[in-house]
């Protein structure tokens, strides 16, 4: 059978499709290609994947109807969707907010309805994130904590994909898992996440900017980490049972967070570089710290990330300076 996977040339997208392509299975990747970052580095992403003989691509809009019924018409197998296209970015929200209602929510209704009319269904992933805890002080942040007060249209658009979920899958028995993913940074990784910003700023001997005059923590969480967790409960959609909805929701993280100034110090000593920094007040909608409880994801889908930043951020880095020829 075959899994179509939306934001296939994004960084998470791109590496579950190599998971799922190395284990055999055929994918079919969906990818707009919006100019949000750098389209190179996507482009680099996608020339990965269509070495695959078992992957097929689509240049496509998630939110535009008609080119996602013929996608899914050319693909009758398709009988799994994992939809991690989105328009990320807390900041940029600010800026740009009918982007983030047209792809995380628009997008993600067109999604379900694809799956809700395929009779060959068996499951619906989609990425959610730790930003729908908001100003959450409860650490670390359960499934159970109530989240209803966003700080950011970023995470008011996932927290309508999870509530959109639920609907779909109480009224038309639709197997959803979302996944809350904290902080997760790695190889081919985003421009405009902490990992690659620092690098960047690091190399080019400019300031790094830290927000809440460094008193940040994360939980950093390492790509290898989040795809086995994606994989893990592809593998294991909810049962349909009478009388409950067969939908599902777990934070993915590393189950620690960490202090951003450490996390920095990891990338200068991986660099070898010494770092300057520009220390600012809290960004408009961030907050001062995110830390999973993963203990539901542990106990459905036997989820254990192993890799520590000590570990992590030397291979991001590694691949950096191979990408950038640094």
């Amino acid at each position: 059978m075959t899994v179509l996977v939306t934001g296939a040339a994004g960084f998470i997208g791109f590496h579950t499709c190599v998971r799922l392509l190395d284990r055999g299975e055929t994918v079919v990747g969906v990818d707009v290609m919006n100019g949000y970052y750098d389209v190179g580095l996507k482009e680099a992403r996608l020339a990965q994947l269509i070495s695959y003989p078992n992957f097929t691509f689509y240049r496509v809009d998630i939110a535009d109807r008609a080119a996602m019924a013929a996608v899914a018409g050319a693909h009758p197998a398709i009988d799994r969707y994992i939809n991690l296209a989105a328009q990320p970015g807390v900041r940029y929200s600010l800026e740009a907010p009918h982007e983030y209602t047209h792809a995380n929510v628009e997008g993600h209704l067109v999604m379900l309805e694809l799956a809700r009319h395929n009779p060959k269904l068996r499951h619906f992933v989609y990425a959610s994130s730790s930003s729908v805890y908001g100003a959450n002080s409860k650490l670390p942040f359960s499934e159970d904590d109530r989240v209803d007060n966003p700080i950011s249209l970023y995470a008011a658009t996932k927290r309508a994909g999870e509530l959109i979920s639920h609907c779909y899958a109480h009224l038309y028995r639709l197997p959803t898992t979302g996944l809350r993913f904290f902080t997760v940074y790695g190889p081919w990784g985003r421009p405009d996440m902490a990992a690659y910003l620092f690098a960047k700023a690091i190399m080019a001997g400019e300031a790094i900017k830290v927000f809440n005059n460094g008193n940040l923590r994360r939980d950093f969480t390492y790509i290898d980490d989040i795809v086995a967790g994606i994989v893990a409960v592809l593998d294991r959609p909810p049962a349909v049972i009478e009388g409950s909805a067969p939908a599902r929701l777990y934070n993915i993280g590393n189950n620690r967070s960490e202090a951003l100034l450490d996390f920095v110090g990891e990338v200068v000593k991986a660099l070898g570089r010494e770092a300057r920094f520009e220390f600012l007040p809290m960004q408009p909608g961030d907050v001062p710290e995110t830390y999973a409880d993963i203990s539901a994801l542990a106990r459905d889908a036997g989820y254990a990330p192993t890799t520590p930043i000590s570990v992590g951020i030397p291979k991001f880095v590694e691949w950096y300076k191979a990408y950038h020829k640094v």
